[in-house]
């Protein structure tokens, strides 16, 4: 994939996106997201992608995320929409998502963004920026991206670029707001070495990077972790795909 920033100078800090100025995320009790989250992988209007909940543990990671009706949700590249879908029926219809591709992943939604507007869900919202890399019309209470935060430092973007995106998630959340990280596990201490060639990240570097960027490390849910994966082969190697050790981390926006 494509670095996400290309003259990261000129892209840094997009005014597009929402201020901070937004009220404090709203805050669920663990019986209201399990309720809602049960309710929405339930729904028959996603059968056809029901069969891959066990193993991305769609509950388990939503339930951590905390999110519930009513949520604000940017879903940052959202591929073919299996998060949005399932947040649509979350947050409900006093909430809205937000599903986001970025200026300099445009080809990314050529197919997706159609398929996924021809749903016609009244709470979501389908956009492909036209500059800058995390946004939305309004301050959300949750910015989520899976397996895509590896991407950003390539083709030469490096730290750089994660710092950009960073610094815009923050200005995106509502104070008090959530960010979401699960993406493919390096070995420790690789760093960025990995990110092109294994589409893998160093989890403490990822950790790293956003709390310089003013967020508040919430805490880890393992339940995307594989002890059994080695952290030497692509993702994409059939003899792991699919099987990842991945991590899950949560962070917040300070109040």
């Amino acid at each position: 994939m494509r670095a996400f920033l290309t003259g990261v100078a000129a892209t840094a800090l997009i005014a597009t996106v929402a201020t901070a100025a937004g009220v404090p995320a709203s805050v669920h009790n663990a019986k209201q997201t399990q309720k809602a989250v049960a309710t929405a992988l339930a729904s028959p209007a996603r059968a056809d992608q029901a069969a891959d909940d066990a193993r991305r543990k769609a509950a388990e990671v939503l339930a951590f995320s905390g999110v519930g009706p009513g949520d604000e949700v940017l879903d940052f590249l959202p591929g073919a929409g299996y998060w949005t879908r399932i947040f649509s029926g979350v947050v409900g219809p006093t909430g809205h998502v937000y599903a986001i591709w970025p200026a300099a992943g445009a080809k990314y939604a050529v197919k997706a963004a159609p398929a996924l507007e021809a749903r016609h869900m009244p709470n979501v919202t389908v956009k492909v920026l036209g500059a800058g890399v995390v946004a939305a019309s309004e301050p959300v209470d949750l910015v989520w991206t899976v397996q895509n935060y590896h991407d950003v430092p390539n083709n030469g973007v490096g730290e750089a670029g994660l710092a950009v995106m960073n610094a815009e998630a923050f200005r995106a959340l509502k104070p008090g707001g959530t960010y979401i990280v699960i993406d493919h596990a390096d070995a420790p201490g690789t760093g960025l070495a990995g990110t092109e060639t294994k589409h893998r990240i160093d989890p403490a570097m990822v950790k790293a990077e956003i709390v310089k960027a003013g967020f508040q490390f919430v805490g880890e849910s393992d339940v995307l972790r594989n002890p059994a994966d080695d952290h030497s082969a692509n993702v994409f190697d059939p003899a792991i795909r699919g099987k990842t050790d991945q991590f899950v981390f949560k962070f917040r926006k300070p109040r």
